[in-house]
């Protein structure tokens, strides 16, 4: 991947001369060497001034990607980078960018032009969980897990068509020791295996949780908002099994994974994925 840039664009608690809401353009790199900054009054946030800012940050080299973590800067980026000709990617993993953006807020208190309206800089409006889609249920589900230094042995050899196992997610760069076991969830598609795997990779699995209460149940973070009630239990050894789980996802630093397999054989995977919960 050549040059990549984490960006967000919103309106910030600050107001102009003429009263006007302020949106502000902040754009970094993963390690923040490159910083650009910009803001404007509400009436001239649009495609036209973002794509003017972004050629002003780019000078002689426009980033390949855009990654973007709010939904409501989406479609102005979307827009301006189509006319730039550079992708831009909805992910919540735009780690600088969310820790520069919680540096920023607490100066914006201390400005002339501050409205004192309470501000959480990442903050994002999160709907309740939709129940996924019956035609997706799988035929069983279970609680799992993998030794932190058998994760890459246990998929390298087999041909799985869905495969997300992102580099930075790997144990060795967590610093997780090899015997350190990483909790997971096995689902036995049957045949929605496949289907269910599809549908999975076009809503980007992030974080799979379990949630205590009557029932409990298992809730999919996806995608930059969304939530998916995965399977729900009242049974009391399942839900024990659950709050293991979540123990486990402490010792390994959040890590855990997602396999999606047609049966219980072992000898074939639809779908595997290695997530982290991300704010």
């Amino acid at each position: 991947m050549g040059l990549v840039w984490q960006a967000d664009f919103y309106r910030r608690p600050l107001r102009d001369v003429d009263g006007q809401s302020l949106w502000e353009l902040l754009v970094c790199d993963s390690a923040r060497s490159f910083v650009y900054e910009a803001r404007c009054p509400q009436s001239k946030a649009n495609s036209g001034w973002l794509v003017e800012q972004l050629r002003l940050a780019a000078g002689e080299r426009l980033p390949e990607l855009i990654q973007v973590f709010r939904p409501q800067s989406m479609s102005l980026m979307a827009a301006a980078g189509q006319q730039l000709g550079v992708k831009v990617e909805p992910t919540r993993r735009t780690g600088a960018l969310k820790q520069w953006l919680r540096e920023r807020s607490r100066t914006y208190s201390s400005l002339d032009n501050y409205t004192g309206e309470p501000y959480d800089p990442i903050a994002l409006d999160r709907p309740p969980p939709t129940p996924l889609p019956e035609k997706l249920w799988g035929e069983q589900w279970r609680f799992a897990t993998l030794h932190a230094g058998d994760v890459v042995e246990a998929v390298r050899e087999r041909p799985i068509p869905i495969l997300e196992m992102s580099e930075f997610l790997l144990s060795i760069h967590l610093g997780l020791a090899s015997t350190v076991l990483v909790p997971g969830v096995v689902i036995d598609g049957g045949r929605q295996s496949m289907r269910l795997a599809r549908w999975l990779q076009e809503f980007h699995p992030v974080a799979l949780n379990y949630a205590g209460g009557s029932p409990g149940g298992l809730v999919l973070e996806a995608g930059l908002v969304e939530r998916w009630v995965v399977a729900t239990f009242e049974d009391q050894e399942v839900a024990a099994a659950g709050s293991v789980y979540e123990q486990r996802k402490q010792m390994s630093r959040g890590l855990h994974f997602l396999l999606v397999q047609p049966d219980d054989s072992g000898m074939t995977y639809s779908g595997f994925w290695l997530l982290q919960a991300e704010d």
